[in-house]
Parts: C-alpha cells; structure tokens; sequence
C-alpha cells in the first residue's frame, strides 16, 4: 500500500493514467453493464470495497429509519410550515407558516422545499416529513466516503461513514425537520468540491461548491459561511495553478454562491410586501434584516432584537442565558454527550496529518485534505465555542462530517506509517485519550449503562498498548489491536447513537442520547434544562424553572399532573426540550403534536407554548374545523408552536401572532381589527407565549383587544373567543 511519507507521496487522482490493459489486466472495463459498474466501482479498488459501501448505505439508511415516526411531526414550527407549502405554492417559495401567508419562518425556506414536496405527494404524515432528512443524513454519509477514498483508500471512508453515522447529534438531526440536516449535507460537498478542485485547479469543483454554499445559505443564512475563510485561503496558497488564475477562479466561485443563494432574497426583498407574508424574525419585515440581525450579528454577541430576551447582549464569556461560553464549551456537560466523543481524536490525528505532510510539495492533496477538513471544524468550533447569542446542542452536528473525515484519514495514514515508532504512538495516544474522554463522557449519565464507560476504558488501554507494539506482535494480535481499538472508540456513541434512535424526539430544542446527557440552561438562566409541561425534572411540572418563577410549575403556575404533555394530562407526543425525549403517554405514528388528549389548553408547550406545541382536543379540533372553509384563517394564535398545533391537527390555516416569539410587529393591531372586520378570522386562541423581546407589544395589544370585544368559548379547559361574536351583541 503506498504511504504518505514526505517525499513519497502518491500522485493526484487525477492525472493522466495510462490506457487501461487488456481484458484480464485488472481494470473495469467500460462496456460492463451498469449494474456490475455500480457494484464493482473503480477498478484500483479492492473488489470489497463497493460493496462494503453500499452495505453501509443501506445500514445508516434502515438504522436512520428506525422508530422514526415516534418522533410524530418532531418541531410543529417546521412540520406547519411544511404543511403550508404542500397546500400552497406561494407558501412553498416564501416558507410562509401557514397556506394563507400571514408570516414566514424564521429562516429561508430550502430545508423545507424537499419534505413539502414530499408531503405533496404522499399526504401529511410523520414519514413524509421526515424521510427527506434521513435520506440527507445517507447522502452526507455517501459525499463524506466518496471524498475521503478518493484521495486515501477504501477503508479510511468507510471509518468516516461509521463515525458520522454513530454521533448521537447526527442520528438526531438527520431524523429530524430542523434546516440543521441540509446545512450538514451542503456544507459536507462544498468541502468535497474544493478537494476535487484541489487535484487540478479545474475551475468548474470551485464553481460547485459555491453554488453549494449559496443554497446552504438558503438553508440557514450567514451560518453556511462559516467555512468560506479557511477553504479560501486554502484555495489560494496551495492550488495547483497561477496567483492569478486562482484568484480569478476564487472570484467566479464567490459569484456562483451569490447567485445560488441570492436569487430568493432579491425576489423576496423586491416584492411588495403587502403582497407576500411578514418575514419572521424580523423587526422591520426585511430578510436582509433577519439575516444580519437576529440569524446573524446578534447570534455572536447575544444582542437579538426580538428573541425571548430581547436585544441587549447574551451574558459574555461567562456565558448567560444560553450556557457557558468559552473553549471548552464543546466538552462541557450539555454538549459533550452529543458531538465531542471524537472530537479530541480529530484534533490530534490532524496534527498528525499536517506532520506527516509538512514537507510535501506545495501542490500535495493530502495536506490539502486535512488543512480543509481540519481548517473547517476548527473554525465551526471555535464560533460555536464564544457565541454569546442563541445556542442550541444539536447545532455541533456542522461539526459531525469533519470530525469523521479527520477521523477516518487520520487513522489509516497512521496505520500505514506504523513501522514509524512516533506514528504509533500518536495513533495510541489517539485511542487512549479517546477511551479516557468517553469513559469520562459515560460518567456523566452514570445511571446509564454503568459497565459501559469501565469496558471502555480497559478496551481503550489495552488497544492503544497493541497499537504501541503492533510490530512485535504478529499480523493476528495487530489486527486484534486495531478491532479492540475501534470499538473501544466507538462503544460510547453508539451506545448514545441507539438510546437517540429508539426514543421519539419534538419541540424546539431536542437533544441526543440517553435522558440528562445534554440538559442545559435556557432563556433566563432555566437551571438544568428546559422542560415541556407535564415533565419537570420528568416527574411532571412543566418547566424546570420557568421566567415566571415556581420551580417545577405549569407555564401558568398550576402543578404539573404527571406524564402527558399539559396540566390536563393530554396526549401529545411526549416533547423533551432538555433531554430530547418523548416519554408522553401515546400517540399514534404520524399524529400532530398535541395528539387527541383532553383539555387542549393553548400554549401546552414548554415556556407558554414557545417550545413545543398545545395540546389540541378532539373537540377543540371539531371547533375549529367547523365552518372553517368560510374564512382565510380558522384561528389565531399568539406564537407560532401554539399556531402550528392547531394547524396540523385541524389541516386549516392559523395565524402565528408575533412569529415564534410572539414578538414580531405582525400583524399590527390596526390590521388584525381590519381582518376581523372582513370576516377572515373565525377564532382567537387564548393564553400562548405573549411576546418576548420584540419593540412592538403587538402580541398584548390584540390580546386585551380580543378580550374585552368579544365572546369567550370555552372547549373543555381550552378558551377561544369567538370573533364573529361582540360581546356587545350578546
């Protein structure tokens, strides 16, 4: 097997290879059928190869799929939207939250095209929404092995696939809705395309890949961007061409990005906006707004007009109200669980790397390969690491495919230098410290598995001191050393990766593995986690400790009745924000969050709604539906969870007042009074989250308006007010 020692190193893919010998010389030959192409694959290959990659395929696609309905429609916020744009297609290309278009999301729409589609053609339902991004999570997994063979070998990709595939954050984000999932996915090509552009300078792989940032974009704003610094530079001191050509190719890449992910603000910010929806998020009904404010600056310093909190800073290094910021932050206990497993691994071998490669021709891509992989976790990380404004764990999946690529080429350069005694110890050294992190990151569910993290630890130390002696002990016992190694490595993210796939996950803020591995404080300082009602400390109470006080108290004040999803003890698919699980008390797969328990209390989920979705009643339902087709929308509602609920339970349009946070300036209270006055809302949904940090009140004024002008229903323990009723007309 050729190596990667300096000097020594193997030429690009790329370049010209003599004529393919006569048949019986080895090579594919090219008028096989498809089918024995497809299975062979390229013929410098080993003849398992292939194979071995289609079974990894299939296996992260069927483990992926796995309970995935228990997850029911898993964030309403999006599955509403979803629903929205499989009913109407100017909802589809705004990302509007309901068919109606009163307001959109609160991100660009490209992460909801695919399962709106998909809901278009096999009707609402907990697969339809959610098999998009499995197939996503399987097609990250394909890119990551396709980029990491093509410049090292077969096995060093198929370990890139089994870590990826094995971080808890990954198996939980690519099962479910958040744009987290296509972000993933485009980031992982864009980084393939500067490789594959790195070969040869070919002008077109650096075009790609910025159309692959530009959609990223489109997925979720100005986080796609995070890679473009370390990949440029990258591009522009080590590719295989002139200065100028490269900044000429550097310059027609950043053009295509522009284009792929400008096309959609232009259209958007050039639209009458009395003729679209209010953009979500904003202040001032802008997507240039959205993205440089609230998605944007305010995500760094914490300053996020119209967040829960409010603008004016996110607590600083010490951290805040989104947990401690600082560089350990990826390990501490409410991420660590869910992405750092071979987080300290990655760091080494691509030290290791870059060593190995130091005194390799400017030109060499495999230097090229770690410095883009590595250059691109290093500076997720360290953003994740110090950003003082909103941050949720299942974020660090952006990190998941480049500790996997480092992973699986890190581990088989050192595995091929073992005669190297520095090469063996920086790959037992890998093995060891990895063992020590898990058996410390197992420690932290100690209830969990409790044998595990001790097997671990052994299994780790004993592989490391194989790897030390690999050439003393014979083909047999290295080969032993490496498989105890490997499973050592990999025995505790899995163990998380299993707890995630066997358990159904919903609301806003979900997390990986068993419960209690990744709580983690929320808006204002919520000690511990942040909890749906019905599951403080998940013995019932809703909210660890909710703004409002009451430790263990419902979000308006009542005690908590055990398991279910609300006060009333309704059935909604269970919504875990701190822990991530779904321990409600039944659903069937595919029912909207909120089930069909009784009550149907608005804003049923976490913080008055904010987090998770009400719980909706049959007979709150039958309400709604009740000469629905009369009206543009069936009902309002203060804040988009409680909205959506209602929307998918119902199937008909509901107005999000004040966006997600109930703080957005949409709709005025001049316009609401205007749509009651046409007739185009039949009902107003009491309680919800009231409006965070927004400059507007509009979520209490039309509450109060409401209030004292017309008619209250009462539907079990669920208060409608009725809009077509004055109270003067009773």
């Amino acid at each position: 097997m050729t190596t990667l020692r300096p000097g020594h190193l193997p030429a690009p893919p790329d370049v010209p290879t003599p004529p393919a010998p006569a048949a019986g010389g080895g090579h594919a030959r090219p008028n096989k059928p498809l089918a024995h192409r497809v299975w062979r694959g390229r013929s410098e290959d080993p003849r398992w190869a292939r194979p071995a990659f289609l079974a990894m395929l299939l296996v992260v696609a069927l483990a992926y799929l796995w309970n995935l309905s228990a997850s029911g429609y898993a964030n309403s916020f999006y599955s509403a939207a979803v629903q929205a744009g499989s009913q109407s297609w100017k909802a589809f290309f705004f990302g509007s939250l309901d068919a109606a278009n009163a307001i959109t999301v609160d991100k660009p729409p490209a992460t909801l095209w695919p399962m709106a589609l998909s809901v278009r053609i096999f009707g609402l339902g907990s697969w339809a929404v959610l098999v998009p991004q499995v197939l996503m999570g399987v097609a990250t997994a394909g890119v990551l092995y396709a980029a990491v063979r093509r410049r090292f070998n077969a096995p060093a990709g198929l370990i890139a696939m089994a870590v990826f595939a094995l971080t808890p954050v990954a198996a939980l984000m690519f099962r479910f809705n958040n744009p987290d999932a296509l972000l993933a996915l485009l980031m992982t090509v864009t980084v393939h395309c500067v490789l594959r552009a790195m070969e040869n300078g070919r002008t077109k792989w650096l075009v790609w890949a910025g159309v692959a940032v530009g959609f990223a974009f489109l997925s979720k704003t100005l986080q796609a961007f995070l890679i473009l610094p370390p990949l440029a530079v990258l591009y522009a001191v080590f590719a295989p061409v002139s200065v100028r050509k490269r900044f000429g190719q550097l310059g027609l890449s950043a053009l295509a990005m522009v284009v792929a992910g400008g096309w959609w603000v232009a259209i958007v910010e050039l639209w009458p906006a009395s003729s679209r929806p209010y953009i979500g998020g904003s202040q001032n009904n802008s997507f240039l707004e959205l993205t440089f404010g609230y998605n944007g600056l305010g995500r760094i310093n914490g300053d996020e007009t119209g967040s829960v909190q409010g603008g004016g800073g996110g607590g600083g290094q010490s951290g805040g109200q989104w947990g401690e910021t600082g560089i350990g932050r990826m390990f501490n206990s409410e991420i660590g669980g869910q992405i750092s497993w071979l987080l300290p691994a990655a760091l080494i071998l691509l030290a290791a790397g870059v060593w190995l490669t130091w005194k390799a021709r400017r030109t060499d891509t495999a230097r090229a390969a770690f410095l883009a992989w590595g250059g691109s976790l290093l500076m997720t990380a360290v953003v994740f690491s110090f950003m003082a404004g909103i941050f949720h764990q299942y974020y660090t999946v952006a990190l998941a495919p480049y500790i996997a690529a480092l992973v699986g080429m890190g581990a088989t350069v050192l595995w091929e230098e073992r005669a190297r005694w520095r090469a063996r110890g920086a790959l037992g050294v890998t093995v060891a410290v990895t063992a020590l992190w898990s058996h410390v990151l197992l420690g932290r569910t100690a209830d969990y598995l409790p044998w595990l993290r001790w097997a671990v630890l052994v299994g780790g130390l004993a592989g490391a001191a194989g790897l030390l002696l690999a050439p003393r002990l014979g083909r047999r016992l290295a080969l032993a050393a490496v498989g105890v190694s490997f499973v050592a490595a990999l025995a505790g993210p899995t163990a998380y990766t299993l707890s995630t796939l066997n358990t159904g996950h919903q609301g806003s803020i979900v997390t990986a593995g068993p419960s209690g591995a990744g709580s983690m404080g929320g808006p204002g300082g919520m000690g511990g986690a942040m909890r749906p009602p019905g599951q403080g400390n998940q013995q019932g109470g809703g909210m660890g400790r909710p703004p409002t006080g009451g430790q263990g108290a419902g979000p308006t004040g009542q005690q908590g009745q055990g398991q279910g999803g609300n006060q009333q003890n309704g059935r909604q698919p269970g919504a875990m924000p701190g822990t991530g699980t779904a321990p409600g008390t039944g659903t069937s797969p595919g029912t909207a969050p909120g089930g069909t328990g009784e009550g149907g209390t608005p804003g049923g989920g976490g913080m008055g709604g904010l987090l998770n979705g009400s719980s909706v009643s049959a007979e709150a339902e039958k309400l709604l539906e009740e000469s629905a087709a009369d009206y543009t929308w069936a009902a309002a509602a203060i804040g988009s969870q409680n909205a959506a609920s209602y929307q998918l339970a119902t199937g008909e349009p509901v107005m999000a007042i004040g966006g997600f946070n109930g703080s957005d300036p949409s709709p005025t209270l001049s316009r609401f009074k205007k749509y009651v006055e046409d007739g185009r809302i039949h009902y107003f949904i009491a309680g919800g989250m009231g409006g965070g940090g927004g400059n507007s009140g509009t979520s209490s004024r039309i509450s109060s308006w409401v209030e004292g002008n017309f008619k209250e229903v009462t539907v079990g323990s669920a208060t409608f007010y009725d809009l077509t009723r004055p109270k003067s007309g009773e």
